[in-house]
């Protein structure tokens, strides 16, 4: 991270520098990490610019000049995300910085590096990537700047954007680059896009390739339609074994996109996840990195997800096909983590985007090569989906085993439809891998909103939580209790849906201490419906809940319960024509007298809006003087030199001085 860093290793220049917006943390959950060790592993030499001063472009010349490329990247997140709420206002914290400190770096992060980077050392190849880049390849909707912006391959200028998971394509570049290829060379690559110049984008340069072409920027600006057809098109290609390649217009230039990077194999996941990580934060920081602290104890074992919800970017990023590694090297990485005498002794999380898809996946590879299916479990799990929990199972058993380890907890999301095939693998769950509390996420409750989600019916929900119940029961932990998410302001749902599901909340008990508002992320299917209020694969209209205050009431629907929600609440049900629910009956979900609780929490929220003073306060300028209202417009100068010229006049009785008429 520093020239001291490098003098040590005795090195006088680097090979590659990669930029990211997060906290440097050597832990196989932070990319650059991984990036860094794999390409470390390969004897590159490899610098880590870690959130730096995008200001000027001096920390773009800490290491000097790279032999081979820039490696840029906003972080985990993309940078809009990490900086906003669904409400678009300013988060408080930011999870991947030194005590979660806010401002550590800017607005579309990716923008900004790889400019700093082509200003700090011209003709070095800067090559994007990382959720953000990858999710803004092509036109997308900016929920920000409520636009539709081209490919960010245009606006950063980046010579190569790498989209999905790097450690292959990363490999591959410093490998092709060192031996002296061009990154014009490298468009041959899987995982990759690019943007050719006027002069090269002509039709004739894709003859005899196999490449679809998708509607242009300026249609999908202009034309919802448009829009929703191109989304359907590249989602429909997402299979790295029968994509074709992407072609899209901006212009007179053209964005090509080649199909997916292969899947990884169980060995090259190995290889990867056993490279010797400290799991730990660089030693110049002197606060602890929350995102860390939440995972440090943590251990991943698979990759991908073949739910393919609508409104999650982890099936678009990591891909639809499930990479697992093998038994022995979680069970190794285990063992490691049980001897490090800084480890408490519990497994925060053993699982990865979903707790049990391990080694699950199409069990008829020359149909799973052919397969454009969205989703392997919506509207129903496909028959030729291996569902086997057994290895799974076989896992968790062995994990409590290892010397050192007292507890391995299941904190990711539990896919609660391939649960229910397995009573063992519930046992076992909820015996010796549940602290309390199981997160599931039915999401909504609404039948049209679930199936716009890709999601089981809320009836799969409740089966899972009788069987859930059940089993705590005979394994004699009974007071263990699923912890349900939900989303507010999905595509598809209205007031009247939101408040079914608060119904439902209420007959349940379940009061939900966070909830969350759909954000529409660049790319995923569920913007789109977002976006044009259509499906695009139906091309059917949707309901959109756009404005903020109608987002308001969908959020305090969800927390109803919440004295501070009264109003908002009252009025969602006013707004519905459900008053019946205000009142004291059993139904109600709110009393038809407001709660005192509620009276303070907006007088409390009025005074914070008015504090600073009256709205026409004039502002004092020294201790007493006043400026005066709109003390620079035109007529305070006109007055003022009125009354200088008028002090120089001369009068019949004499200067004008202090005292006289």
């Amino acid at each position: 991270m520093t020239r001291a860093e490098m003098a040590q290793r005795g090195w006088d220049y680097v090979d590659v520098v990669i930029v990211t917006g997060d906290a440097y943390v050597d832990h196989p959950s932070f990319a650059m990490a991984i990036l860094g060790r794999v390409l470390e592993s390969a004897s590159y030499r490899v610098a880590i610019l870690s959130q730096p001063d995008w200001h000027q472009c001096q920390d773009w010349k800490r290491f000097g000049r790279p032999r081979l490329f820039f490696g840029i990247s906003a972080g985990n997140m993309d940078s809009m995300i990490n900086h906003y709420t669904a409400n678009k206002k300013v988060r408080n914290d930011d999870a991947y910085s030194p005590g979660g400190r806010i401002g550590l770096r800017p607005d579309r992060a990716t923008l900004a590096y790889c400019q700093r980077a082509r200003e700090a050392f011209p003709g070095v190849p800067v090559i994007a990537g990382g959720v953000e880049a990858s999710l803004r390849r092509l036109a997308h909707y900016d929920y920000w700047s409520d636009t539709v912006k081209r490919s960010i391959l245009l606006d950063s200028k980046a010579d190569l954007v790498v989209y999905g998971m790097g450690e292959k394509p990363i490999l591959e570049i410093a490998k092709r680059l060192s031996q002296g290829e061009s990154t014009k060379d490298l468009r041959n690559m899987r995982g990759v896009a690019y943007a050719l110049g006027a002069l090269e984008s002509s039709p004739s340069e894709f003859e005899g390739k196999s490449v679809l072409t998708l509607p242009s920027f300026e249609s999908v600006c202009s034309d919802r339609l448009q829009f929703a057809e191109a989304t359907k098109i590249i989602h429909t290609h997402t299979n790295p074994f029968n994509a074709a390649a992407l072609v899209q217009y901006h212009g007179k230039q053209a964005v090509v996109v080649n199909p997916p990077d292969l899947p990884l194999s169980q060995g090259q996941m190995d290889k990867i996840y056993d490279l010797p990580y400290t799991r730990k934060a660089h030693p110049s920081y002197t606060e602890p990195i929350p995102a860390h602290q939440m995972i440090k104890d943590s251990v991943t074992i698979m990759r991908g997800c073949f739910g393919g919800c609508t409104f999650c970017s982890i099936t678009a990023h990591q891909g639809k096909i499930i990479q697992s590694r093998s038994e022995q090297s979680i069970l190794s990485e285990l063992k490691n983590l049980g001897k490090s005498p800084e480890f408490s002794g519990v497994v925060s999380d053993m699982g990865g985007p979903t707790a049990n898809m391990y080694q699950m996946r199409c069990t008829l590879p020359e149909i799973e090569a052919k397969c454009r299916r969205q989703s392997c479990i919506d509207p129903t799990i496909c028959k030729l989906l291996g569902t086997d929990h057994g290895p799974l199972i076989s896992v968790m058993k062995k994990s409590r085993q290892i010397p050192g380890i007292r507890k391995v907890f299941v904190a990711s999301g539990v896919r609660m439809d391939l649960a229910q095939l397995s009573e063992e693998y519930m046992k076992e769950l909820a015996a010796h891998h549940v602290g309390g509390l199981l997160k599931v996420a039915p999401e909504h409750t609404d039948k049209k909103v679930l199936s716009l989600m890709k999601k089981p019916q809320i009836e799969n929900f409740e089966s899972f939580g009788e069987k859930f119940k059940k089993v705590t029961n005979e394994v004699g932990k009974p007071k263990q209790y699923l912890v349900p998410y939900f989303i507010a302001s999905h595509p598809g749902s209205d007031l009247n849906a939101m408040i079914d599901l608060a119904l439902f909340l209420k007959r349940n008990g379940y009061k939900p201490d966070q909830v969350q508002d759909f954000i529409p992320a660049p790319f995923d299917v569920a913007t789109c419906m977002y976006h044009t209020g259509l499906d695009p694969f139906t091309k059917k209209e949707v309901f959109i809940a756009k404005h903020l205050r109608d987002r308001k009431l969908q959020r305090a629907l969800l927390q109803f319960f919440k004295p501070e929600n009264y109003f908002e609440v009252r009025k969602a049900l006013e707004t519905a024509g459900r008053t019946d629910l205000i009142g004291e009956g059993c139904e109600a979900l709110i009393p038809s007298m407001a709660p005192k609780e509620a009276l303070r929490a907006r007088m409390g929220r009025a005074n914070q809006r008015m504090s600073g003073g009256y709205v026409h306060q004039i502002p004092e300028t020294g201790e007493s003087k006043s400026a005066g209202y709109r003390p620079k417009r035109a007529t305070a100068f006109r007055q003022e030199r009125n009354v200088k010229n008028f002090s120089q006049k001369k009068s019949p009785f004499g200067p004008l001085s202090e005292g006289r008429p």
